[in-house]
């Protein structure tokens, strides 16, 4: 049986399909995952320690001799995917507070918007830019996680984090870095943990939740996916700009990342006052991977086609004008 390909062929698969096979046993057997021991603490309780160690396999795979262009690149794709998403969230969040408008939350916009699906924006670089665009995953990548989220519902006042918190988030992060500089095996060690780890923290995180909050969640994370497409892709867009012309790769920051669905759980622990948001935001947020995978390289596309009708279009109007001139 080819179950592996099967759900890989799934628009972010690995971490929604557990995902929803926890919901589905806490909806219709909520008992079946509390009998204790090993089975309790890996499928019912055990998604924070082993979204940890999956921050620590991503801090290494961070390669500080990644210099030039793609850091420059990265730096404005990453600024720009931070500022549009948060200042969503901060408008929502100021106007209607921490419950958001019509279900969609603060905590829902700046966790879905801020954080870019990796993968994704490689294969799509790789198609519609160059090997510069590619190396921009290098920034891109530490825009993934919990921890720009909390950043951004900290500064403006939507969340209470302590200055210990943001430590505690760092902490995992910069310990695979420095194993991950220090030594390439290391690294290439810890690599394996970036996607292994995925499924087996995406079910107890859908352990979690029911049907119900899926329901209830659906139409706002179709909206939250097309928010982070066009709001996020348009601004990668034209972000390119600044790097001499306009490239459709930039409009691949448009994403929402598998692992962007830990962010309300990691944030909630920090301050439980966002505890009743969280199983919404979480669903939120998963359908917005879905939603991105599937739309963001429809988007790019178009974009990249329409670059080139202009440029088509152009190199007409200069060759007729070249005639003209000689005549």
């Amino acid at each position: 049986m080819k179950i592996l390909q099967t759900i890989q062929k799934i628009p972010g698969g690995l971490m929604v399909v557990p995902l929803l096979m926890g919901a589905t046993i806490n909806t219709f057997a909520p008992e079946a995952l509390n009998i204790g021991g090993f089975t309790t603490a890996l499928f019912r309780t055990g998604a924070l320690p082993l979204i940890a160690l999956f921050v620590l396999c991503h801090g290494a795979q961070i390669n500080i001799k990644k210099a030039g262009i793609p850091v420059y690149k990265g730096t404005v794709y990453m600024i720009v995917k931070f500022f549009l998403g948060a200042s969503i969230g901060w408008a929502v969040g100021g106007l209607f507070g921490p419950a958001g408008i019509w279900g969609l939350t603060p905590l829902a916009i700046i966790g879905g918007m801020v954080n870019s699906n990796g993968g994704l924006f490689v294969t799509l670089s790789s198609q519609y830019g160059d090997s510069t665009d590619v190396g921009a995953i290098s920034i891109v990548s530490l825009s993934d996680g919990p921890f720009f989220t909390m950043i951004a519902l900290g500064m403006a006042g939507l969340a209470d984090i302590p200055i210990m918190a943001f430590v505690a988030v760092l902490v995992p992060i910069v310990i695979g870095f420095i194993l991950g500089n220090l030594d390439e095996d290391l690294r290439q060690f810890l690599k394996a943990g970036t996607v292994l780890l995925i499924p087996f923290f995406a079910f107890p995180l859908g352990a979690g939740l029911n049907f119900q909050n899926i329901v209830d969640a659906g139409l706002q994370g179709i909206v939250l996916g097309f928010m982070t497409v066009l709001v996020i892709g348009t601004g990668g867009f034209l972000s390119t700009r600044l790097f001499g012309k306009l490239k459709a790769a930039g409009a691949a920051i448009g994403t929402t990342a598998g692992n962007a669905a830990l962010t309300p759980l990691a944030i909630a622990a920090v301050d439980p006052s966002l505890i009743p948001f969280e199983p919404t935001a979480t669903v939120q947020i998963a359908t917005s991977v879905i939603i991105t995978a599937i739309f963001c390289p429809l988007f790019v596309g178009f974009l990249d086609k329409q670059i080139k009708k202009r440029n088509a279009a152009k190199g007409i109007y200069e060759d007729v004008l070249e005639v003209e001139e000689a005549a």
